[in-house]
């Protein structure tokens, strides 16, 4: 007799970890994740409010990181990886103090480089997808922000040598680029003070004001969290996303217009 129990065995809940999910545009992407039935570890200095959420308490620039990445993908598997930690640090290139530009790397770029290095061996046997959170600014200039736009070009360029590397084992590597967006993100920057920046301090000034209007005026977290949502559900994702009509239309002007044309725009934009 039928009981009308359905006894057919549930597929596994796919599993994704992101690499800081605790705010901003990384905790909206957990958000949609647990949303859709995803088990979902979040590696982040604080944790995820999302109660959903597996959280591991660990810092990018520490191994330990990227030993529970491999912890995590032996006792799961793993079908999905998104970098979304970051930090960014508003200062003249002339006086930047070297132990916070190397900081700015470990976190944007180095430690997106080992989370990759990590998770690769679990992926390789199953597929999956890898998700990098770059920034439209790697591609034009924050103008006092130069060594957060070098990171997240060379993170794209990370992206894109990924992308060759792994044809064949069923892996995609995507580089996702929003524009400003009005996260907390803002307020955290590390703006060096008028003091250290010498005949820089005005000009650094009017930079800061004005990606602090652009970010805040500009997509929310939930906006740019729903295009890396249909990255995860596409078959055949992008190698770059450009997240957002407007700034779509800004990188695809940054490419076509002379070189000289788009910097002094970008100054424009920076109030220079």
């Amino acid at each position: 007799m039928n009981s009308g129990i359905n006894t057919a065995a549930k597929p596994a809940a796919r599993t994704a970890i992101v690499v800081g999910g605790s705010s901003g545009i990384g905790c909206e992407t957990v958000l949609r994740l647990t949303e859709s039935g995803w088990k979902v570890f979040n590696i982040s200095r604080t944790p995820c409010i999302n109660i959903k959420v597996n959280n591991i308490c660990a810092d990018v620039t520490c191994d330990k990181a990227f030993e529970e990445i491999k912890r995590i993908s032996e006792e799961n598997g793993l079908d999905l990886l998104i970098y979304s930690a970051g930090c960014s640090m508003a200062a003249p290139v002339e006086y930047a103090e070297e132990r916070d530009y190397r900081y700015l790397f470990e976190v944007n770029f180095f430690g997106a480089l080992k989370s990759v290095q990590a998770a690769l061996p679990y992926m390789k046997k199953s597929g999956g997808k890898i998700i990098l959170i770059g920034s439209l600014g790697g591609e034009i200039p924050i103008i006092f922000d130069s060594f957060y736009s070098a990171s997240k070009a060379a993170l794209e360029m990370l992206a894109r040598g990924l992308r060759q590397e792994l044809t064949g084992y069923g892996i995609n590597v995507t580089a996702c680029l929003p524009g400003g967006t009005a996260t907390g993100f803002t307020f955290k920057r590390k703006i060096y003070p008028a003091g250290e920046c010498a005949g820089y301090a005005t000009k650094l000034e009017k930079a800061v004001e004005s990606l602090a209007r652009i970010e805040q005026g500009g997509m929310s977290a939930a906006a740019v969290a729903d295009d890396i949502y249909k990255i995860i559900n596409s078959d055949n994702p992008p190698l770059i996303k450009t997240c957002g009509v407007k700034n779509t239309a800004y990188r695809f002007l940054s490419r076509v217009l002379p070189e000289k044309l788009t910097l002094h725009l970008a100054g424009k934009r920076y109030g220079l």
